[in-house]
């Protein structure tokens, strides 16, 4: 072999060798990458636990972000703050205020009495109390000052004392009252007198304003306060006036939720400016019925009490006629003895009339049939009577039927006199 062929011949080992070299490295370096995926495959505790605890940290903190606005401060102890030295406990201010109301009762409230109704009992000459109500303060004059009630509560007095607001007590003159609008006006010193209460108008009252009562219920809560709405403000109620066990007048009140109890009657009903609009007068207190209660528009009851006031009673206006409704009669009556069309079934029939009454001056005569009053349906003598008593005018149209004939009469009122309308 010449010295060409030996330097091929150890050119070629070295490349080989080289190779080799270089297929070693590859395999270590694969082997090693092997080695490194198969570590990685079969991770340790820590590095499996690490992801969820990573997780876990991030969701508190995100629910602790959302729920931060919502959650109170920490309680303090109680020991710390809640409590004064001497460890009782500390009472903070709850700024919870109706001033509209609270402001009205503070005005109308000193203007409100307790009414004490005193009569004789059996053989014994001293008067012994028979029945509390309620007053309104409405007039200072002079020497004197006027309380107006209602009449059911002075009736049958032998002596009348007031109680004031401050707790004294004074006796009370009985000027006058009526039975048909159950008013009645006191009259006391001026100089015990704490307040007078403002007039409203019970004509600007509407259904759902909110109203306040105030009185006695019971007799034993003296300046006792409840508050409602009106629920009507012309409600048509029945009343007795004669206490003879039918009604025979419907008296025009407001009606209120407001609770009125026994011995509130002849309170204060007063707006939210703390104005009196109305003199409660009586409740329907059945097992039924509940919160609905009844008061005197002060729009009616304040001419009423100034007659009252000026001469002891009032002045009730009246036709001169004496009345029977058409539904005590049957029908054949009717028909054949005062020629009444069978059509009408209501209205009021005349039985008399007074000689140079104010009926007789119109031309109206026994038999007439009354269906009407100032264009008004008349089903009964109390329609007739209470529109009557609310007519201001001096003078009512009447529609009546005569021998089955419709005629109308301008008819002057008169003062009531006996048992004749």
């Amino acid at each position: 072999m010449d010295r060409h062929d030996q330097s091929n011949e150890h050119d070629q080992l070295h490349e080989s060798e080289q190779q080799k070299d270089w297929l070693d490295t590859e395999l270590g370096s694969s082997n090693r990458k092997e080695t490194k995926v198969r570590t990685q495959s079969k991770p340790s505790f820590v590095s499996s636990m690490f992801p969820g605890l990573v997780g876990g940290v991030i969701g508190a903190l995100l629910t602790g972000a959302i729920a931060y606005p919502f959650i109170d401060q920490p309680a303090t102890s109680v020991s710390d703050t809640n409590v004064t030295s001497q460890g009782t406990p500390v009472q903070t201010s709850s700024n919870v205020s109706d001033s509209s109301v609270t402001n009205a009762v503070a005005t109308a409230q000193p203007a409100v009495v307790t009414v004490n109704n005193f009569a004789q009992s059996g053989f014994s000459s001293e008067a012994v109390e028979a029945g509390v109500g309620s007053g309104v303060i409405y007039k200072k004059e002079g020497d004197s000052a006027f309380i107006a009630t209602n009449h059911h509560v002075v009736n049958g007095a032998d002596k009348l004392t007031v109680t004031f607001n401050d707790g004294t007590t004074a006796e009370a003159t009985l000027m006058g009252s009526d039975a048909t609008y159950d008013l009645a006006v006191l009259k006391v010193d001026a100089d015990k007198v704490p307040a007078v209460i403002s007039i409203g108008k019970s004509s600007e009252l509407k259904p759902g304003q909110t109203v306040i009562a105030i009185g006695n219920p019971l007799g034993q809560f003296e300046n006792s306060v409840t508050r409602g709405v009106v629920s009507s403000t012309s409600r048509l109620v029945p009343v007795d006036t004669d206490e003879n066990g039918q009604a025979d007048f419907n008296a025009e009140v407001i009606q209120t939720d407001a609770a009125i109890n026994p011995g509130n009657s002849g309170g204060a009903l007063i707006n939210e400016e703390g104005q009196l609009v109305g003199i409660n007068s009586m409740k329907i207190a059945t097992a039924e019925v509940e919160g609905v209660g009844f008061s005197i528009p002060v729009d009616i009851a304040l001419p009423l009490i100034n007659q009252i006031e000026q001469t002891g009673e009032v002045n009730h206006p009246s036709l001169g006629v004496s009345l029977r409704d058409v539904s005590e009669f049957p029908q054949g009556y009717l028909t054949e003895q005062i020629n009444l069309p069978e059509s009408v079934t209501a209205g009021t029939i005349i039985v008399e009339v007074q000689q140079n009454s104010s009926a007789a001056k119109a031309g109206l005569k026994a038999r007439d049939v009354i269906v009407k009053i100032n264009d008004k349906d008349v089903s009964s003598f109390i329609d007739l009577r209470s529109e009557l008593i609310r007519d201001t005018d001096g003078t009512v149209d009447i529609e009546y039927i005569r021998d089955g004939k419709t005629e109308t009469v301008q008819v002057e009122i008169q003062n009531a006199n006996g048992s004749a309308l």
